[in-house]
């Protein structure tokens, strides 16, 4: 027990006063003679005991209500550690991505979460945040509004991430109590983080009744021709279903084709679509399924094809690049060294300079201008290169230089399996096949990233931003990697990269970059907007493409247009993330300085008790009248 005014305690000792007075004041009887004392000898005894006792009562009620009357001033009271500091700091994380659609006993675990935290709201301001929106010392009515409007976001925080965020809305304040009151369904995304010395972590885990969902996982494109695209859509169940799943293709609002999925042998099937080549398809693929429903639609766009353009400036022979470049995604020119129109230059997409024995200084800054706008460049040397010239040319892109040629064989055996030209081309990494090999090389001294390398660990192919340099000629006579399953991979993704054209779809809150052919004049920009809302994303203009990349926006998926003012150019889809379609969670009671909840009646109950203040001057004071009242019974009916 403490008290409020500990200090008034001091006056117990006034309680001596009495118990002096009583001692050395007693009233003395005094004697009268009697003629029969033998008769009045045993009432005079009776009557001093009974005198004497009244005396000690009335003293003991007296002391007892003057020490409950002190008691009661002093305001004595129980309390925790937590409700006696006066600077206590609580912030409230509350996850709302779309795992919390996930239906519990009394409905979705976010909708029910809302409702009962709503229904607890104390008086006192209130720090909050959730995966997309933070507020900080918020009015309860301000936190009601804003609690309200709550809706499911794409983002997912991990527990680190919270506790970062979190302690941006604590203050700098030393010896302040710290409370964080984490509701989530958490999640799997990552082992538990060590919790700080200074905070409370009070968790509550929402867990849904049934562990069941069917999503639409993703959509490639398996085979494309003239007339007809083969699109193939991955659909999965957490769960076995003995019942087909309807799946639907629509075109803009037109329905294209419907069929259905069987999860009765496989939680996981491929379903093909027929799609017409020629024409530009918005399309929209949609299953019905009542627990998680952000998975259940997919968006994807087939823009009228765009063609890469390619130009490969020759003084050696170009037949293997004609074989690789006469693609119908590819707009393939080659012109000889000597009849070179430098116009053609700034109108490409990827250039090959492919062994040109002497590079002019005209040829070197037109090149060099050509990467500065954006375009990719494949540099090949001749056998009989002017280094010098060749030198030049590499400085002007700060790649190195070449000193001498080696005429020695070489096998090219290293592949740098993570480099974005193989990344998705090996389904293992190959180790043993049949090495492709150069009679002569360039000895080179560079700072650009390896892509292939010989025997030896010197380059083969370097690379550094959109500019790719060989340090051997590739023709017949001096190689056969013409003739290697390499060179496919190898120069056909050079040539992809250098447009990065959408894709069928990107994922929100990634970083996507794509490229839309256009030429913008100066000041102009392009927007992203569908039916609601319109955004301008990060972008890049270049001489004949425009560059862009997109993070955190948009924020809902969808079909976007791409638009130069009211021009229409293209389309492009986005879609949530499909991580939390897996509904694995952690277990919040394995988080070691963690304090878990069954519901959140039971925290704020909790959080309430340990703020209560249990003050007991009122049943002091209340004492003090019941010993004054018994001092009144005793004093009116106890008799001498």
């Amino acid at each position: 027990m403490q008290f409020k005014h500990p200090e008034l305690l001091y006056a117990l000792f006034l309680l001596l006063i009495p118990i002096i007075i009583h001692l050395f004041q007693l009233r003395r009887f005094q004697k009268v003679d009697f003629t029969n004392v033998a008769f009045l000898k045993k009432v005079t005894i009776q009557t001093r005991k009974s005198s004497q006792l009244k005396k000690w009562l009335t003293l003991l009620m007296r002391l007892g209500a003057l020490a409950c009357l002190i008691l009661a001033f002093a305001q004595p009271f129980t309390a925790s550690k937590t409700a006696l500091n006066t600077n206590k700091e609580t912030v409230l994380y509350l996850d709302n991505s779309f795992s919390m659609q996930a239906k519990g006993s009394q409905g979705p675990l976010l909708q029910r979460a809302i409702k009962e935290i709503y229904e607890r709201t104390g008086s006192e301001k209130i720090s909050w945040f959730t995966n997309d929106f933070s507020r900080k010392n918020a009015a309860p009515q301000d936190f009601k509004s804003e609690l309200l409007k709550v809706s499911y976001s794409q983002k997912q925080l991990s527990p680190s991430e919270v506790l970062l965020k979190a302690n941006q809305l604590y203050s700098k304040e030393k010896g302040s109590f710290k409370r964080l009151v984490y509701i989530s369904d958490f999640q799997l995304k990552e082992a538990f983080p060590e919790t700080p010395q200074d905070l409370t972590i009070d968790a509550v885990q929402l867990k849904p009744d049934a562990m069941s969902n069917i999503a639409i996982d993703t959509a490639y494109i398996d085979t494309k021709n003239t007339t007809t695209t083969k699109l193939n859509v991955v659909v999965s169940s957490l769960a076995k279903n003995t019942q087909t799943v309807p799946i639907s293709l629509y075109n803009g609002a037109t329905l294209i084709a419907k069929t259905a999925v069987d999860f009765s042998e496989t939680a996981k099937n491929t379903i093909t679509f027929d799609i017409n080549t020629s024409e530009t398809f918005k399309g929209r693929l949609e299953i019905n399924d009542p627990n998680l429903t952000f998975d259940n639609t997919l968006y994807f766009s087939i823009n009228t094809p765009q063609k890469i353009k390619v130009l490969s400036i020759n003084e050696g022979n170009a037949n293997y690049l004609q074989r690789l470049f006469n693609q119908p995604e590819f707009e393939y020119q080659q012109e000889s060294f000597n009849s070179l129109n430098y116009n053609d230059i700034a109108t490409q997409n990827f250039i090959v300079v492919n062994e040109v024995k002497d590079i002019p200084t005209s040829l070197t800054t037109a090149l060099k201008s050509f990467s500065d706008n954006g375009g990719s460049l494949f540099v090949i040397p001749s056998e009989e290169t002017n280094i010098t010239s060749f030198n030049t040319l590499l400085n002007s892109f700060s790649i190195g230089n070449f000193s001498e040629e080696r005429k020695q064989e070489k096998q090219i055996t290293q592949i740098v399996f993570d480099h974005p030209l193989y990344r998705d081309v090996f389904e293992k990494r190959v180790v043993n096949f049949q090495y492709p090999k150069v009679n002569s090389y360039y000895d080179a001294s560079s700072n650009a990233t390896a892509v292939l390398q010989f025997e030896d660990g010197k380059p083969f192919i370097l690379q550094k931003q959109n500019t790719y340099i060989s340090t051997a000629a590739i023709n017949s006579e001096n190689s056969n990697f013409q003739n290697s399953p390499l060179i496919v991979p190898t120069l056909y993704n050079m040539a992809q990269q250098s447009l990065k054209l959408p894709k069928l779809y990107y994922n929100i809150g990634q970083q996507n970059t794509f490229s839309v052919p256009v030429a913008l004049i100066q000041d102009e920009i392009l927007t992203l907007q569908d039916s609601i809302n319109s955004f301008i994303p990060l972008q890049q203009t270049k001489a004949n493409q425009v560059n862009i990349t997109t993070t955190e926006m948009p924020t809902n998926a969808g079909i976007f247009q791409i638009k130069r003012k009211e021009q229409f150019l293209e389309n492009i889809s986005y879609n949530y993330n499909r991580s939390e379609s897996h509904l694995q969670y952690a277990d919040a009671t394995t988080w070691d300085g963690v304090t878990t909840y069954k519901n959140i009646d039971a925290l704020f109950t909790n959080i309430s008790k340990e703020n209560t203040i249990n003050s007991f001057w009122k049943w002091f004071v209340i004492f003090a009248l019941l010993f004054l009242l018994l001092e009144m019974l005793i004093l009116k009916f106890k008799k001498n």
